[in-house]
């Protein structure tokens, strides 16, 4: 892409884009009619968005009619700001040109100044944060780009306040800190399009100076954080930062990663989250979210694949809430977006794909998919920035969904088992964990103290702490080992668990199914709600037309309570999730298969 300033672009671009959206295809410049060719304009997807936009721009119009205040912070301000822009300037709004809008626009912008601190910034979600402010300003800086292509003298106040502050907001965040790696690019991105709109060198001295940690990504296509959610934010940001600023080598990282995030997108739409280092990795995500990345590179670089996946969203349901009622100030912000996509070429619905860096299997047999990971972070703790999640195994036929499969120990209270890594023994996937145990025998003399006041530090295994000077006394280590391979054929999973050491150790293994749907073959646990018992034979699971079979089953016990461990237990804590519950469990030395299909 040339490189080319703000205003060169607008005047070349922008507005040609939107008027194009009008059925003639013909708007006024600056007095002067202008043509564009509507013949690579996605005309149907753009109406589409009109509709969607003008049904939020109702709902926006009626909230400040009856005084209402908005509940959801100040990025709904920004985004609502947004959604009456555009409506303003679409040619296919049924809002297009309505004065009856800026009241409210300048409503938005009047609340924003009030609430705007001394140095500009806005106390959203923490206080007085630099990267929270860019965050709520994304939209707002999106709102007043399309507000500035229209010329209307009525509208001179609403920009002139939002001017004030972005500009004001813009100046700390070019001087301000951030907390975590994402924001880096977040704020980077929030500088390069204020500067695209009032030019400032010490933004793009601040971005460069960002930009010179250079962003990180692995061999897989995950950014540091392994999170989609934050991903995301990665993404929006790179593009944003490279077409603003002619950077187009930070493409290359959004690519990678969209790669990657096909490949662990389930068939309706959901991507696996297992590896996340954040929060999200016991949240449910969606591809959805990330369809303007695909759309927009997938057009920039006449990219067949990305057209395709782009299209296969399209498909899923959401897309309609996610992108059609809220993606037209996009689309104006950006009119490549406007354009029809390029020819798709047909993404794979058969693969194995091993992710060496997070140690993660993705297979995908047409509607069924499996998943193991075996990354999680060690030492562990229970942090944000750390995987620290127990989930190591899921399987989907369609509509039928084993969220995930954990397995626990009562070895010391240690908990839920973690894989130390990620093994591959031929056809197999191997998951392992070793864990050790002490018990502390008296302290040397050398160490002893004669007030009995040792350093407070923590036990050898990390379990817990006490004034016992653990590292200085001789111990005799308890040891417990566990495997758990995988073998997949034709969408058919077979685990088979192996736990060795210490003997007389309840196990449980722990299957969570979506709780959209219905078990048969188990027996009610009658301990909590939809906890249930495969004694033996085979369960199914069914939601809608599919079904998953699994066992065979296997009771040794039926202690189902405490599996998350004393680093949960000591805080009253738990990791249960919403879900169908079923257990199997068994006494070390312990070895059963489980098979999937």
């Amino acid at each position: 892409m040339a490189k080319m300033s703000r205003k060169t672009f607008i005047k070349q671009t922008s507005l040609a884009g939107v008027l194009a959206m009008s059925p003639m295809g013909i708007g006024v410049i600056n007095g002067q009619k202008k043509s564009s060719s509507k013949k690579d304009i996605d005309e149907n997807l753009l109406k589409r968005l009109a509709e969607g936009n003008d049904k939020q721009a109702d709902s926006i119009l009626k909230m400040y009619s009856e005084n209402q205040v908005s509940p959801y912070g100040y990025r709904n301000y920004t985004a609502n700001f947004a959604v009456l822009s555009a409506a303003y300037c679409c040619p296919l709004s049924k809002y297009y040109q309505n004065k009856t809008l800026i009241p409210s626009m300048e409503s938005i912008v009047d609340d924003l100044l009030k609430f705007q601190n001394p140095d500009g910034t806005m106390d959203a979600g923490n206080l007085q944060s630099p990267p929270d402010t860019a965050f709520m300003m994304e939209n707002l800086i999106k709102g007043t780009h399309i507000l500035l292509q229209d010329k209307s003298k009525e509208l001179n106040s609403v920009k002139e306040k939002s001017k004030l502050f972005i500009t004001k907001a813009a100046n700390t965040i070019a001087e301000g800190g951030i907390h975590t790696p994402n924001h880096r690019w977040a704020v980077s991105s929030v500088l390069a399009n204020v500067n695209a709109l009032y030019p400032d060198q010490k933004y793009v001295d601040r971005i460069n100076d960002w930009l010179g940690e250079q962003p990180f990504i692995d061999n897989d296509g995950e950014y540091s954080e392994r999170s989609k959610n934050y991903a995301r934010v990665n993404n929006s940001a790179f593009i944003e930062i490279g077409r603003q600023l002619d950077k187009p080598e930070l493409f290359d990282l959004v690519r990678k990663n969209l790669d990657l995030t096909y490949y662990q997108m389930e068939p309706n739409g959901e991507v696996i989250t297992n590896n996340s280092r954040r929060q999200d990795q016991f949240s449910i995500q969606n591809i959805i979210e990330s369809y303007l990345f695909y759309r927009y590179l997938a057009i920039r670089d006449n990219d067949g694949k990305f057209a395709s996946v782009s299209k296969t969203i399209e498909a899923l349901d959401g897309f309609e809430n996610v992108i059609i009622n809220r993606a037209l100030p996009s689309f104006m912000d950006e009119p490549l977006l406007q354009k029809n996509l390029p020819e798709p070429v047909l993404m794979p619905v058969d693969y194995e794909k091993v992710y060496t860096d997070s140690s993660l299997v993705r297979i995908r047999r047409g509607n069924t998919t499996t998943t193991l990971f075996g990354g999680n972070d060690w030492p562990l703790i229970i942090a944000s920035g750390r995987s620290h999640i127990p989930n190591f195994f899921a399987y989907r036929k369609g509509d039928a969904i084993l969220r995930y499969m954990r397995y626990s120990t009562r070895f010391f209270s240690t908990g839920y088992f973690r894989s130390q890594g990620l093994r591959q023994e031929g056809d197999k996937y191997v998951l392992f964990q070793r864990l050790e145990v002490p018990y502390y025998h008296p302290l040397p003399a050398e160490y002893r103290n004669p007030k009995g006041d040792y350093k407070h530090s923590p036990s050898i295994d990390d379990r817990f702490w006490s004034k016992m000077d653990f590292e200085h006394r001789p111990t005799t280590m308890k040891i417990l080992e566990t495997s758990i391979s995988l073998e997949e054929e034709n969408g058919r999973s077979e685990l088979t668990f192996l736990t060795t050491g210490s003997e007389k150790v309840p196990v449980t293994i722990e299957l969570c199914f979506d709780v959209n749907g219905k078990l048969t073959g188990v027996t009610n646990a009658n301990t909590g709600t939809d906890n249930y018992f495969l004694e033996d034979g085979y369960g199914k699971y069914q939601a809608g037309n599919d079904v998953i079979e699994f066992g065979p089953g296997v009771v040794a016990h039926r202690g189902i309570q405490g599996l998350e461990g004393e680093k949960y237990s000591t805080h009253s804590g738990n990791l249960r999730t919403p879900g169908l519950h079923v257990y199997l469990t068994g006494i070390t030395p312990f070895e059963h298969k489980i098979v999937f299909f």
